[in-house]
């Protein structure tokens, strides 16, 4: 089926999306937090890491800044379906956040979207699909880019998606450069099971003979917006003490598929004050499976 390239630069009705202090906790056990990161998991936390419980006042726990994916991604999958491209077909090819302040435990969010582009790569076509994220006030909390790949919808006479070296911050891995920080850490079997709880129900996360269907034979892979939030959280641990909340802007390329249960090693190289280089690798296979990544936080 031909794209849709009327949709482009339309933006979206704003939708809604409610949350609990359940979610956002549910969310940072989806993407690994251990009990150390008690901040993210329980509601009773202060925002000074002490005891607050009340539950006249409600949750205070920290949030992940990397759950902006999770109110974003049913208004991106709507515009992007009026497309016309093969859903059966896509990837995730690469996501960025950006953070105007951290989330609430719990609220209610408005979301639009728009399809920045839809871009020709011969044998693959590419979405840029962006969002803006407002609370209750009205005041922005969030905006992010996701870089959508319809695998075999090329060749449809568009134009080639646009090419940007390091991000709009120009954060690269330096050539021959320990890196500051390398961080390891397992993923779980049942890991793609508790993190589509967040809203992706993507068969390919859970169903074997589906998997096999599309090409995975060794079975459901685990979300790419998954391994990204292992990603997130090891920044913070490698670079802002452990305080997410630090962190402000994020992006990162999906290389190659994880499997649960892979160990994750995540390497990050401080460029300059408050900004880090990063990379994702899976110890047992000795491959980059995130590329291209990069984080701006509070130094």
């Amino acid at each position: 089926m031909p794209f849709d390239l009327s949709i482009v630069g339309k933006t979206s009705e704003p939708a809604r999306h409610t949350y609990t202090w359940k979610d956002t906790a549910l969310y940072a056990l989806g993407v690994g937090a251990k009990l150390p990161e008690l901040d993210y998991l329980y509601e009773g936390r202060g925002p000074d890491g002490t005891s607050a419980a009340s539950p006249q006042r409600g949750p205070h726990q920290k949030v992940l800044p990397s759950f902006a994916v999770v109110p974003t991604f049913q208004p991106m999958f709507d515009v992007l379906a009026k497309s016309g491209g093969d859903f059966a077909s896509v990837v995730h090819g690469a996501q960025k956040v950006t953070l105007h302040k951290p989330f609430a435990p719990a609220g209610t969010l408005s979301t639009t979207a728009r399809v920045k582009g839809l871009y020709d790569l011969r044998r693959f076509a590419i979405a840029h699909v962006e969002t803006e994220t407002k609370d209750e006030k009205g005041e922005p909390v969030a905006d992010t880019m996701w870089t959508i790949i319809f695998r075999g919808d090329g060749g449809f006479g568009g134009a080639p998606p646009p090419r940007e070296r390091g991000g709009e911050h120009g954060i690269e891995v330096p050539k021959e450069k320990p890196a500051d920080f390398r961080i390891e850490e397992a993923t779980t079997k049942e890991q793609a099971l508790l993190y589509r709880l967040s809203g992706d129900l993507n068969p390919l996360h859970a169903d074997p003979a589906f998997a096999k269907s599309v090409g995975f034979e060794q079975g459901p892979i685990l979300h790419g917006l998954c391994t990204y939030g292992y990603m997130v959280r090891h920044v913070a641990e490698g670079a802002c003490g452990g305080d997410a909340q630090k962190i402000t802007a994020f992006e990162a390329s999906f290389k190659k598929p994880v499997w649960p249960g892979d160990t994750l090693v995540t390497e990050g190289w401080i460029v300059a004050p408050g900004k880090v280089a990063l990379t994702v690798s899976v110890k047992e296979r000795a491959e980059v499976v995130i590329g291209g990544a990069w984080a701006v936080f509070a130094a």
